[in-house]
C-alpha cells in the first residue's frame, strides 16, 4: 500500500461541497501552501459563491458545479486529484426539514465520493464528520472521547438521523480502505464558527443570532437557564486540521476536532455582546415549539487530544479571538453570511 502522506505542494485536491464555510477556508489554507490546483465541488443548494469570492480570482483555484448524488460529476471533478476534502453534508436544521434529502446525500453523496477516489485512484480521502456521533440527550456528558457511544434517547429525531448518517459515512470510509486500500482520516468537527459564518448550524445560530440582536439593539435571548454546555472549533484552525490530516502519515482513523475548550450558551451570549460593543443584558427564553435544539445531559468536553497523536494538530484560536475575528469580518466590507 502506497504511502499515506500526501503533500500539498505541488498535488490537486477536490474538496467536495467546497463553496462553505469550512470548504472557503480550506480551499485557502492548501493555496497557501502551495497545492497546483484546488477544486471546490458544489451544487450550491447550501453553498454559495459569497462564501469563496476572495478566492475567485486565484488562477489555482476552479469551481465545477455539480452534485453529490451524479457520480458522472464526481469522476470528472475527482480526476488527477491527490487528495478529496469531503465536506458536502445536510446537517442538523436541514435534515429537520427534508430527512430524505439529507439521508441520500449524507450517505449515498458519501459512497459516490469515495467511489470516484477509488475509480481516479485518489491517495487519500478526508472525511468531514461531526461530535454528532456520540449522539445527545442524558448520555452526553464528561469527557467526549472517540469510543464514547452515541446516545440518542430524548433528542430530536433530526438530531440523530444527522448523526446517524455521519456513523455511516465513517463506516463507508472503513469500508473503502479495507476493500480498496484506500487511504482516510476521519475528522469529527465541533460546532464551527468564523468568517462567513452561516444560518445553519443550530449551536451557531446562538453566534450570529446574538450578533444580529445586539446589532439591532434587542436583548439577546438565552435558551432555558444558560447552563447548557457547547464545544465550538473555529474555521481556521479546522482548515488547518483538514490539511494536516492529508499530510500526516495516519490512515484508517477518526479523531475529535474541537476548539480549545468548552463554553456555556450564557458565557457565550455574554462573550458575543460584549466583542459586539456591548448592549442590554440577555433576555432567558423557553424552548420555541417546533424549533430544533440540541442538548445534552451535562457538562462536557470534547477531547482533541488524539487528533494530536494521530496528525500533530491541537486547536490554537479561542473563543474571544475567533469570535473577534468573525464580528470583524460581520462589520467590515464582507459582512453578509456566508454558507
Amino acid at each position: 500500500m502506497p504511502d499515506a502522506a500526501v503533500p500539498i505542494a505541488g498535488n490537486r485536491f477536490l474538496l467536495v461541497g467546497g463553496a462553505s464555510l469550512v470548504g472557503s477556508a480550506t480551499a485557502a489554507e492548501l493555496l497557501d501552501h502551495g497545492a497546483a490546483e484546488v477544486v471546490l465541488f458544489d451544487n450550491f443548494a447550501f453553498g454559495s459563491e459569497e462564501a469563496v469570492a476572495h478566492l475567485r480570482d486565484h488562477p489555482r483555484l476552479r469551481l465545477v458545479r455539480g452534485d453529490v448524488m451524479r457520480l458522472p460529476d464526481l469522476l470528472r471533478a475527482a480526476e488527477g486529484a491527490a487528495g478529496a476534502l469531503l465536506l458536502a453534508a445536510y446537517m442538523t436544521l436541514s435534515m429537520d426539514r427534508d430527512p430524505w434529502g439529507g439521508l441520500d446525500v449524507n450517505i449515498r453523496g458519501v459512497q459516490n465520493a469515495l467511489e470516484a477516489c477509488r475509480a481516479n485512484r485518489v491517495r487519500k480521502a478526508v472525511f468531514a464528520s461531526s461530535n454528532a456521533v456520540y449522539g445527545y440527550g442524558p448520555g452526553v456528558s464528561g469527557e467526549l472521547v472517540e469510543p464514547t457511544p452515541f446516545h440518542s434517547q430524548g433528542a430530536p429525531p433530526a438530531a440523530i438521523l444527522y448523526g446517524a448518517s455521519k456513523i455511516i459515512g465513517e463506516q463507508l470510509c472503513r469500508d473503502y480502505g479495507r476493500k480498496h486500500g484506500l487511504h482516510h482520516v476521519t475528522l469529527r468537527y465541533s460546532t464551527v464558527y468564523g468568517e462567513r459564518q452561516h444560518y445553519r448550524a443550530a449551536n451557531a445560530l446562538y453566534i450570529i443570532e446574538t450578533i444580529d440582536r445586539v446589532r439591532r439593539g434587542l436583548a439577546p435571548q438565552v435558551l432555558g437557564d444558560g447552563s447548557e454546555t457547547k464545544h465550538f472549533v473555529y474555521v481556521g484552525d479546522l482548515a488547518r486540521a483538514n490539511r494536516m490530516a492529508f499530510e500526516s502519515a495516519a490512515t484508517g482513523v477518526a479523531v475529535n476536532c474541537s476548539g480549545p475548550e468548552p463554553i456555556t450558551t450564557l458565557e457565550l451570549v455574554r462573550l458575543v455582546t460584549e466583542l459586539a460593543g456591548g448592549g442590554p443584558a440577555p433576555e432567558f427564553v423557553g424552548e420555541e415549539p417546533g424549533k430544533v435544539r440540541l442538548t445534552s445531559g451535562g457538562p462536557f468536553r470534547i477531547a482533541h487530544e488524539e487528533a494530536e497523536r494521530a496528525i500533530g494538530w491541537r486547536p490554537e484560536v479561542g473563543m474571544r479571538e475567533g469570535l473577534r475575528r468573525l464580528i470583524a469580518w460581520r462589520d467590515g466590507n464582507e459582512g453578509r453570511a456566508g454558507a
